[in-house]
């Protein structure tokens, strides 16, 4: 029964990803939303407005330096929690 019912959860998921895929925009046009004036934005001004002569450090470092602090520290709790789950008891 429950390999029955992890299929059907499996399955039903599996559809909605491919449906919901159907909805995204062509790869590569000019005027998809990833296209937009935020990405142009960071191109024209990321060495006037941050001071690094690399446009990525200073976009990661200064526009989204709290996104990726927040991306650093999951890491850090999922390494820690998978070595607490790994960790052998001393008997």
């Amino acid at each position: 029964m429950r390999k029955v019912i992890a299929i059907l959860i499996t399955s039903g998921i599996t559809a909605i990803l491919l449906l919901a895929s159907m909805d995204l925009p062509q790869f590569g046009l000019e005027k998809n939303p990833t296209n937009g004036d935020v990405s142009k934005y960071y191109i024209e001004n990321a060495t006037k407005e941050t001071g690094a002569t690399n446009i990525i450090t200073g976009i990661i470092l200064d526009y989204r330096a709290f996104d990726t602090f927040v991306e650093a520290s999951v890491l850090f709790t999922a390494a820690i929690t998978v070595m607490i789950v790994l960790k052998k008891e001393k008997n």
